[in-house]
């Protein structure tokens, strides 16, 4: 349930903030761990990450459910947390599988079993498939991953986009995706859920300028800049508009990202219900490309 839903529901709660910097902390000693078994992590989130377990990376001399059991047991014993594990023979059927069993689980997909095994299972299952496309897809009939095993790729396609494509592969248990450990980040963004929706362009003006300052500290500690702004809105019915914005130079700056941002706002704050607003730049490159002298000159 979102924290803005919660506190419409017991407005006396005490919410009791993050300590990031203790995430953060705990994460590299899991991180550790990991790399007693293998270098090859790609870290999805400070408490997610991929690892690959196959022979020619893995450390550990014994099977590759032996090696993710011991990490299991050492980072209860060590850190005193728990974790759930998936493994199979590709990213998604892995990821899948360690949703299976939380809290403590640890499920394995093997390949022969594996298209029978996830044809049961609602098509939520699949890591992309939100509550809004979970409903597009069961008004055309499909509910299952089963089901979406007999629609053929080009219909998914033509009814998905590009997404479509991934959705066929993935409801025959097939993923190509490579465990990538230094991924160069693509995007920097930010968002924010509101405790109530916001019809008013001024207040989501006002929202948009605290998140472009989050994004460029972020850009300015990566020492990067972004040459696209992304807008994205969420209604009050879940349905996410994204909205994109070629700057004249790559930038840093806040100020520059809330000058270009609030024409992008008025121009959609047209009497709908917003649940969320979220900025972030793309088309990221060094910094020196950034926000050149004569940009701020009056």
């Amino acid at each position: 349930m979102p924290m803005f839903k919660a506190l419409e529901l017991c407005p006396d709660a005490v919410v009791i903030p993050p300590d990031l910097a203790k995430y953060r902390e705990v994460s590299q000693q899991i991180r550790s761990i990991f790399l007693s078994t293998t270098p090859v992590i790609e870290p999805v989130s400070l408490d997610e990450a991929y690892l690959d377990l196959s022979e020619d990376n893995r450390l550990d001399p014994r099977p590759a459910a032996c090696s993710l059991a011991e990490i299991a047991h050492r980072i209860e014993r060590e850190i005193d947390i728990t974790v759930s594990i998936g493994l199979s023979y590709n990213k998604f059927l892995a990821k899948l599988a360690s949703d299976l069993e939380k809290p403590r689980g640890y499920s394995v997909i093997g390949k022969s079993e594996a298209k029978e095994f996830i044809a049961p299972l609602p098509v939520s299952r699949i890591n992309g498939v939100g509550e809004a496309t979970a409903r597009r897809m069961e008004k055309n009939g499909i509910s299952t991953i089963g089901h979406l095993q007999s629609v053929s790729e080009l219909q998914l396609i033509s009814q998905y986009g590009k997404f479509g494509r991934r959705l066929a592969k993935y409801a025959q248990g097939e993923d190509d995706r490579k465990v990538t450990p230094h991924r160069a980040p693509k995007s920097v963004s930010a968002e924010t859920t509101f405790r109530q929706d916001i019809i008013s362009g001024q207040q989501l003006c006002e929202a948009i300028r605290p998140l472009c300052e989050r994004v460029a500290a972020r850009l300015v500690r990566g020492d990067i800049a972004g040459g696209t702004l992304v807008l994205k809105l969420k209604t009050h019915d879940f349905r996410v508009l994204t909205r994109n914005l070629r700057l004249a130079h790559p930038t840093q700056q806040a100020d520059v990202l809330v000058r270009n941002a609030v024409p992008m706002i008025e121009r959609e704050a047209d009497g709908r219900a917003f649940r969320l607003i979220g900025v972030g730049v793309s088309d990221l490159c060094p910094s020196t490309h950034a926000d050149p002298p004569d940009l701020f000159q009056v």
